[in-house]
């Protein structure tokens, strides 16, 4: 008898230290694109270096509200995501250039209608971004969306699917800027734009602010001077649920508020498109690097990686 009841302990026990575990496994959800697949593996590995748990990855998901549908059925337990998309994408709302009205207004709406938190920003921006050549810039004197409109020669543009159906995209480019345009924009895929631009095919291209190709093509990205583009702000956004499930989870994802610079991003995206999307080798090597919590291995190389003083801009 006492054999028997000594088995069924240890059964509850191991039963009991399972469930336990269970509840602290962190599944980290993305979207399907490069930049989102690295920003998830980021968080996964960070998660599982200061709490020492399981992390489960479910990367590449599909689009917006394939993310979000999974974040709403309990399938993830958070994702990163860009406060412009949240408000237009997934709350109908109308888009804004002002980070800090959009950022308020997302973390509010979320919080009322799905119970869902919006964690501070990780502290860039990955806006749509206007690109030229950096000698026809010098040489137009080019260096804002207005100097472009009012350029004499109209300009031979390049843009992505999305970009150009977007309302957000090219609409509202020419509403806010007038441009003058050779004929209808060139269309095609996004990974084309940059070597369409250098091969003179196109004048201009629309990409986006965080493109790994900006920190190695010789080009210039104009300013938006009007505000035409929303803010884009990437953060956390994690159920409340899994906040309460497990411990420490909150405030390990809050030390990853303001350390992602603008160009600490290109230079990582630029890095996972030169080692063909080996993502999880380069979230890797940058979390061991210094400056981030709990690395000191080089000192070297710890300004890449402190909070930047200035938010990125639009």
């Amino acid at each position: 008898m006492a054999r028997t009841c000594l088995c069924a302990c240890l059964i509850l026990a191991l039963i009991g230290s399972g469930c336990s575990d269970d509840r602290r496994r962190v599944t980290v959800g993305s979207k399907n694109f490069l930049e989102q697949v690295l920003l998830g593996e980021l968080i996964a590995q960070h998660v599982e270096r200061r709490l020492g748990i399981t992390v489960d990855r479910r990367l590449n998901l599909g689009g917006t509200m394939l993310a979000h549908r999974a974040l709403l059925n309990g399938d993830i337990d958070l994702y990163p995501e860009y406060t412009g998309t949240a408000l237009t994408a997934v709350l109908d709302l109308p888009p804004s250039a002002d980070a800090h009205s959009v950022r308020d207004r997302v973390k509010r709406e979320y919080e009322q209608r799905y119970g869902i938190q919006w964690l501070d920003p990780l502290g860039f921006q990955n806006t749509f971004a206007m690109i030229v050549r950096r000698a026809d810039a010098e040489r137009d004197h080019v260096e804002s969306l207005s100097d472009a409109a009012h350029r004499a020669a109209a300009w031979t543009l390049g843009v992505g699917y999305e970009f150009q159906q977007r309302p957000d995209g090219l609409p509202r480019l020419l509403e806010t800027y007038a441009l003058q345009l050779t004929g209808p924009p060139t269309t095609m895929d996004l990974g084309l734009l940059y070597r369409a631009l250098e091969q003179r095919q196109v004048d201009m291209i629309a990409g986006n602010s965080t493109d790994g190709p900006l920190s190695v093509f010789d080009v210039t990205v104009l300013r938006d001077d009007r505000q035409c583009f929303p803010a884009y702000e990437a953060a956390i956004v994690v159920r409340s649920d899994a906040l309460a499930r497990v411990p420490g989870l909150e405030s390990v994802l809050h030390e990853m508020t303001g350390r992602l610079s603008g160009e600490t991003m290109r230079r990582l995206n630029h890095q996972a498109v030169s080692r063909r999307g080996q993502v999880a080798d380069v979230a890797r090597e940058f979390l061991n690097a210094a400056g981030w919590p709990g690395n000191t291995k080089d000192p070297s190389r710890a300004v890449l990686f402190q909070r930047p003083s200035v938010q990125p801009g639009n």
